[in-house]
């Protein structure tokens, strides 16, 4: 059972981040204005606040879960450095402290 959960994707790029983020805003911005108007126009305050909740909750469908429109963009790590013994590791990182203050 784990495993199945283990299999659902979990990350979003950087783009993907941005893009969920301007959606989250505009649905919430939008539902701001549309519940801001029907309540003035009827007179009822707490039709704005449904109205905000329902885009709230819209807002949070389609942008909580990484979505594959949010991954598109994937990031290119570097590859590792081999591992070496402690006496190779420290003139290696000598060497990388003396090209960091050239």
């Amino acid at each position: 059972m784990l495993s199945a959960f283990k299999s659902i994707p979990t990350h979003m790029d950087y783009k993907g981040q941005k893009l969920a983020e301007q959606i989250f805003q505009g649905v919430i911005l939008v539902s701001a204005v549309i519940g801001f108007i029907y309540g003035f126009t009827i007179q009822q305050f707490g039709w704005t606040v449904y109205i905000m909740l329902a885009g709230f909750t819209i807002s949070c469908l389609l942008t909580l879960p990484p979505w594959p429109v949010y991954r598109k963009n994937h990031l290119n790590w570097q590859p590792a450095m081999p591992e070496t013994s402690g006496e190779n590791r420290d003139k290696l990182q000598e060497i990388q402290k003396k090209k960091k203050h050239k």
